[in-house]
């Protein structure tokens, strides 16, 4: 059972975000779930359901734009290194401000990563567990 079901954020605007997050999740090969302007939610993923309780979602809401606090952060899962550096092109293209380009970090041997800042100041990140080969 993976530990998180949702997770929501909020952005100032709303259409310059889904631009962003189109790109960073098309790069993840995370399907978008739907766009509704008029109540204010763009989601990505898949929601869960009592056949499929594993399934995670995530949405993007229309809110106040974040306060300053560097440590929070999102992290997405990658199949590849280069699903990573796709995520990173794709977000530093649409707005996003780079926080760390694709490489290994020390977290384990093995963790492959990049990070960055949403157009509205979020942190993200995307993380490859694989080994290169793998």
């Amino acid at each position: 059972m993976p530990m998180l079901d949702h997770v929501s954020l909020t952005v100032a605007d709303l259409e310059r975000a889904e631009r962003f997050y189109d790109a960073i999740f098309a790069a993840l090969e995370v399907p978008k779930v739907g766009s509704d302007h008029a109540n204010a939610w763009v989601g990505y993923g898949e929601r869960s359901d009592a056949e499929h309780p594993e399934r995670s979602y995530f949405s993007v809401r229309l809110g106040p734009r974040p306060d300053d606090a560097p440590r929070r952060h999102c992290c997405f899962n990658a199949a590849s290194r280069a699903a990573v550096e796709a995520f990173w092109h794709a977000g530093l293209a649409h707005g996003g401000i780079d926080l760390g380009a694709p490489g290994l970090r020390h977290y384990h041997a093995s963790y492959y990563a990049a990070f960055l800042f949403d157009p509205d100041g979020n942190r993200i990140e995307a993380v490859c567990h694989r080994t290169e080969a793998g």
